[in-house]
């Protein structure tokens, strides 16, 4: 079930990675590039903003660390001009957007997703409602972009335990206190594998 927490001006949710397959597919139904969005703010971190940018131009294997990486023109959490940083791939993901990029014939310089960042929001609300419905459950409905972020980074940094100076690398922030919010509680799963004896 989605975690809420509305204790704040802002509804925040958490979603797991069953939940995120969930509203991919579901954005899928109404297109390949919505589900291409969708995968690459929950399973890659991206902002909405910046979900427009990254092309084949930009995707590499990194020799080094044997993993997908690819660049990304986003915010720069201290102010001033966009940033570029190196965002991480999962490989299932990149295997998708290969084969999408090659079904839509898309030029080495073109964008995996040639949307504006207020379509990108809307998809996902879309989507969000869509699962809503067919599940009689509420909290789908308060599901925003950046919910895909804050379940990827809360995901990976306190049910992975990736250590914050990887995560701030790839997710684009420039100082603890940007990411400090993304430590939120463990879930019970986490405490129950962390305590056990």
């Amino acid at each position: 079930m989605v975690r809420l927490d509305d204790s704040d001006d802002v509804t925040k949710c958490w979603l797991s990675p069953d939940e995120l397959d969930r509203l991919e597919r579901t954005a899928g139904r109404n297109g390949w590039t919505r589900e291409v969005a969708v995968q690459l703010m929950g399973r890659c971190g991206l902002r909405a903003s910046e979900v427009n940018y990254p092309g084949d131009e930009h995707l590499r294997w990194s020799d080094d660390g044997d993993v997908w990486l690819f660049e990304v023109k986003g915010k720069n959490t201290k102010g001033g001009e966009p940033k570029l940083r190196d965002a991480w791939m999962p490989e299932d993901v990149a295997d998708d957007v290969h084969k999408y990029s090659r079904e839509r014939g898309l030029g080495a310089s073109e964008a995996w997703v040639d949307a504006s960042t207020p379509s990108v929001r809307r998809w996902v609300k879309e989507a969000a409602q869509t699962v809503a419905e067919e599940t009689d459950d509420e909290r789908w409905s308060e599901v925003s972009s950046h919910d895909l972020r804050r379940s990827w980074a809360t995901y990976h940094l306190v049910e992975r335990q990736v250590d914050v100076r990887t995560m701030m690398s790839i997710g684009g922030w420039s100082d603890y206190s940007a990411i400090e919010p993304y430590l939120a509680e463990p879930t019970e799963k986490r405490i129950g594998e962390a305590m056990e004896t």
